[in-house]
């Protein structure tokens, strides 16, 4: 994401950074269960994590994965303080920053600025997951493996054949038939 637009000061950024707390996570330690509610935002400074779904059927439905640099939380229930339909999960060791839904929402009231940059993230998340749910409609497997590739190859150096196919929403032998040719 880029959120060069937006323009913080160094007492400000002093002051948000207040609100946030490292935490380190090992790999495959789950932050987020479905059912529960997300009382956190996470920027991960370090690793990666991601959300996901289990479908009817036991299989996970990746919905999203988050590197370095960016930010990634449970929305859905971040906002409206619901139970999470999904999960969240470390696929690495990680390092996060993380700050609580009550801190959050008083910087959106209190900081013009915080409030610019969780529109971006909003704007920003809204896209992602609109040309996602477009691949998915329009492309076949190979096209999503080739759009990714193109658009995103950390994600196809870093993740797992298991989790990489469950983001583009195919089985592992049609990736791994796909990473072939």
């Amino acid at each position: 994401m880029n959120y060069k637009d937006t323009v913080f000061n160094k007492e400000t950024l002093a002051e948000m950074f207040g609100h946030f707390k490292l935490k380190k996570v090992k790999r495959n330690n789950i932050l987020l269960h479905e059912g529960e509610i997300c009382k956190t935002f996470n920027f991960v400074k370090k690793g990666c994590i991601r959300n996901y779904f289990i479908d009817k059927k036991g299989n996970d439905k990746t919905r999203s994965v988050t590197l370095e640099g960016n930010v990634g939380t449970g929305l859905s229930s971040f906002i409206a303080e619901q139970p999470s339909t999904e999960f969240i999960d470390t696929l690495e060791d990680s390092e996060l920053l993380t700050i609580s839904r009550n801190d959050f929402f008083q910087l959106t009231t209190t900081r013009e600025n915080w409030k610019q940059l969780y529109q971006q993230f909003l704007e920003t998340t809204y896209l992602h997951q609109s040309r996602k749910i477009e691949a998915l409609m329009t492309l076949n497997a190979q096209q999503r493996f080739q759009k990714l590739m193109h658009g995103n190859p950390l994600l196809i150096q870093r993740l797992s054949n298991k989790v990489l196919a469950s983001y583009l929403d195919m089985r592992e032998e049609t990736l791994s038939r796909i990473k072939s040719q």
